[in-house]
This record gives C-alpha cells, sequence and structure tokens, in this order.
C-alpha cells in the first residue's frame, strides 16, 4: 500500500512538471511573436507564467535551450504529419503534393511554432542543441525522397534532387510564410483579397507542373 501511494505521488508530481514545462513553452512562443525574439528574456517568461525565473532555470539553462526545445517540437510534429500525408498514397507524385500541402497546413495551423522555427532557428546555439536540426534534415530528407520517387517512377524528367528539392522547399516556404501573413493582417491593403485555398492550391499546380517540365541542371554550385 505504501508503494502504491508513493508511485501515486511520483506519476504525480511528473505530470505536473511536465505541465509546467509546457507553460514555459506556450509563454516563450507567445512573448517571440507578441514582443520579438530580442525581447525575450527569462524574468518575462516568469512573469507571463507567474513563477520566478529561478523556476524556469530547473527546465532550460538559457534562452538557446528554450528555442531549441520548441524547434524540436514543432520539427517532430511536422515531420510525423507530413510522413502520413506522403504514404498516403502509392502515386509518388499525388504523396509528393500531399506532403506538401502537409506542410502547409501544419505552418497555417501552428503559425507560432512555424516563424519561430524558421525566424529564430539561426539564432540557437547549434553546437548544443543539435536535436532541432536533425529532425530539421530529416524533414527535408522526406521532400528528397518524395522528388527522387517522382524520378524514378518517370513521372518527372531526370534532375539534381538537390537542387530540385531546395527550390521546391523555397515555393513551398514562400506560400505558407504568405498564408501565415494574410492570417495575421500583416500587409493589409497590398493585394487584393483572394481565396486562400484557391492561391495554395495553384500555388502546388505550379510547383508540380514546374517539377514534371523542367529539368534541372545536375551541379549545385
Amino acid at each position: 500500500m505504501t508503494i502504491d501511494l508513493r508511485m501515486g505521488v511520483l506519476e504525480r508530481r511528473a505530470r505536473e512538471k511536465e505541465a509546467l514545462r509546457t507553460r514555459i513553452l506556450d509563454a516563450t512562443s507567445k512573448l517571440i511573436i507578441e514582443e520579438g525574439f530580442e525581447n525575450l528574456s527569462i524574468r518575462r517568461i516568469a512573469e507571463r507564467i507567474e513563477y520566478s525565473p529561478a523556476t524556469i532555470y530547473l527546465y532550460f539553462k538559457d534562452k538557446a535551450e528554450l528555442i531549441a526545445a520548441i524547434c524540436e517540437e514543432a520539427f517532430s510534429e511536422m515531420l510525423e504529419t507530413i510522413g502520413q500525408a506522403c504514404e498516403s498514397t502509392p502515386d509518388p507524385v499525388e504523396g509528393l503534393r500531399r506532403g506538401l500541402r502537409a506542410y502547409i497546413d501544419f505552418g497555417i495551423r501552428h503559425p507560432s511554432h512555424y516563424l519561430i522555427v524558421f525566424g529564430t532557428s539561426s539564432l540557437v546555439d547549434h553546437q548544443n542543441t543539435s536535436e532541432p536540426n536533425d529532425l530539421g534534415m530529416q524533414t527535408y530528407g522526406l521532400l528528397k525522397r518524395g522528388i527522387q520517387a517522382c524520378i524514378d517512377s518517370g513521372t518527372i524528367p531526370p534532375s539534381d534532387v538537390e537542387i530540385a528539392s531546395r527550390v521546391t522547399w523555397m515555393a513551398i516556404h514562400g506560400i505558407t510564410s504568405m498564408a501565415i501573413m494574410e492570417i495575421a493582417e500583416s500587409c493589409p491593403g497590398k493585394f487584393a483579397p483572394l481565396d486562400r485555398e484557391q492561391l495554395i492550391e495553384s500555388g502546388l499546380d505550379l510547383v508540380i507542373a514546374g517539377l514534371r517540365n523542367c529539368t534541372l541542371p545536375s551541379t549545385v554550385r
């Protein structure tokens, strides 16, 4: 009985610890979006969650480790989502398209995490936080494998996979970023309002059409 009670206490404490860690990460994400990375501080995070700064240091040693944790969580979810989309059909081109759409949808569903990953990851100490980078490269690897599968099946012409993957990612990142900006209404009045879904699908059509009809050079310069 005593052992059961002790185990119950330990499990409750573990849940509480994980819940507080999640609160810290959520507060950090919101503060970065609201006030910018340059204004982020452990003190501001502590104020947001109504704990002392010392409490945060029990979980993360500094801001860089906090950002790395946010990037890791975002990339982990993105990797799983894109992987499932790519594998949902035997057609390599359709699988690639679904994977690209999953990428865009992830950014739209999680704009704060997306902007943190691609807006602040360069500020993280990469020597001490390799996990987010590894997950990012795994996500990029899904794109490369998707394009290679299309080449192998003959559905797109032979091309340099590295160039094709980077150009495709640049296009999809642009679509995702603009969709997020539209949601945030950060650039009102510059363009006539258009249906976001139509723009996304048209963008995907252009990307796939480009891969089908363009043979890229065989050397990355």
